[in-house]
């Protein structure tokens, strides 16, 4: 095998339901903290889902310029509300990088879903001609990723992934082959969802995907527990800044941990279901410890998808089965969807936030209720507190509609 660039993580930013920095994200997540509540961004009266995992407080203003905030989608605005953060945490000097070989690469599932529905009004109310003329480069899904490439200059090799509530993980994957095969030197990775809107409540409600359980929030996100009825849907984005291990130490950059494998397969089972014997998931998985050359026995930590949905879940934990066997029951799997609720096409971002911070801080976040044991899940889970362990490898799975899976694994750093 010809040798290949190691890729680090040199930065971090994140905005999401717990806080709007990976410090509050952190901090709620080792808590057991529950950022889901009453939907306030759109009126979700008419349908059986009423709540979300929404960020709170938002403030455009506080990153982009307020006339430049309002011709962009809520979506590009949070992309480059983590970016800024996670250049700064970096301490990325723009001035003294090639920014032809800095790159952007995110993902995300829905675009400008919120604005796609405004235009759509519009047009019934207004008149055909009446939408917002900057409606078209607002919704469009690769905006968020040239939207952060133009606040940053960032030149170089630019891509969104649109591969459902895989699509971040993958980005980030994407972005480790880019600089490994030298077509970057830098790269801001992640990805954003924000699609919380009476159209996205209204499609995921009629597939029955989302919970009905309204009554107490921050209880309805259980994965892995008999009681799941669906996910919650979250807003958010996460963004990390990946560098080649040459450059980082060129420039004495921080390192914060390695990205040292990416696998990806597809189910080619269903639109929305996963292949319930785990074995399209089970595949990437093989893969991405494949890449990374590591052996089941030397993952301490699975962050799972886990979304809290009846068949999701079952399957994932026969994925982790398939692959670790009898190791399966002795390695740490938890879901931190469970406070976050399920931020689509940026939870992966989300969750890569929480791997290299567990890995940083010798800390594993719980999966919050726990509470009825369900025999088809019967790993464990890290029920409902944190736990506190040397960290060294960590596996983060994401999964999607169409059977879209990608997983990627982190290491702590060493020379």
């Amino acid at each position: 095998m010809l040798d290949r660039k190691r890729v680090v993580i040199t930065g971090m930013g994140a905005i999401t339901p717990l806080g709007k920095s990976v410090g509050e994200f952190w901090e709620g997540l080792v808590s057991g903290h529950s950022g889901i509540g009453p939907i306030t961004l759109c009126d979700p009266s008419p349908y059986p889902c009423q709540i979300a995992g929404e960020v709170p407080n938002f403030d455009p203003g506080e990153y982009i310029n307020p006339k430049e905030a309002r011709r962009l989608a809520r979506f590009s605005q949070l992309s480059i509300a983590a970016s800024t953060m996670a250049v700064k945490d970096a301490n990325l000097n723009l001035e003294k990088e090639d920014l032809s070989m800095m790159g952007v690469l995110l993902g995300n599932g829905a675009g400008g879903l919120d604005t796609t529905q405004i235009a759509c009004l519009d047009m019934q109310e207004k008149g055909a001609m009446k939408i917002n003329p900057f409606f078209i480069p607002m919704m469009l899904p690769n905006m968020a990723a040239a939207n952060v490439a133009r606040v940053f200059g960032a030149k170089g090799y630019n891509s969104t992934v649109i591969t459902a509530c895989a699509a971040s993980n993958q980005a980030i994957g994407e972005a480790l082959e880019v600089i490994r095969r030298g077509a970057a030197d830098v790269v801001l990775a992640g990805g954003v969802e924000a699609s919380i809107s009476e159209i996205g409540l209204s499609g995921f409600c009629i597939l029955r995907a989302l919970t009905n359980s309204n009554e107490e929030p921050q209880k309805a996100s259980r994965p892995f527990d008999a009681g799941r009825d669906g996910f919650v849907p979250a807003e958010g984005s996460a963004i990390v800044v990946l560098e080649s291990l040459d450059h980082a130490i060129k420039r004495g950059a921080p390192i914060l941990a390695e990205l040292i494998g990416y696998g990806s397969s597809c189910d080619a089972f269903h639109a929305v279901q996963p292949d319930d014997t785990g074995e399209g998931a089970a595949r990437a998985i093989r893969w991405a410890l494949k890449d990374a050359s590591i052996d089941v026995n030397q993952v301490d930590y699975i962050n799972a998808h886990g979304t809290s949905t009846p068949l999701n879940d079952a399957a994932e934990t026969m994925a982790i089965k398939n692959v670790f066997g009898e190791t399966a029951y002795s390695v740490a799997v938890s879901s931190t969807k469970s406070m976050t609720g399920h931020a689509m096409g940026g939870a992966g971002a989300l969750e890569a936030v929480a791997c290299v911070k567990a890995i940083q801080e010798g800390i594993i976040p719980p999966t919050i209720n726990q509470e009825t044991p369900d025999p088809a899940c019967d790993l464990d889970y890290v029920p409902n507190v944190a736990r506190e362990k040397d960290v060294n490898i960590v596996l983060s799975n994401s999964f999607g509609f169409g059977g879209q899976n990608t997983c990627i694994v982190f290491k702590k750093f060493s020379e």
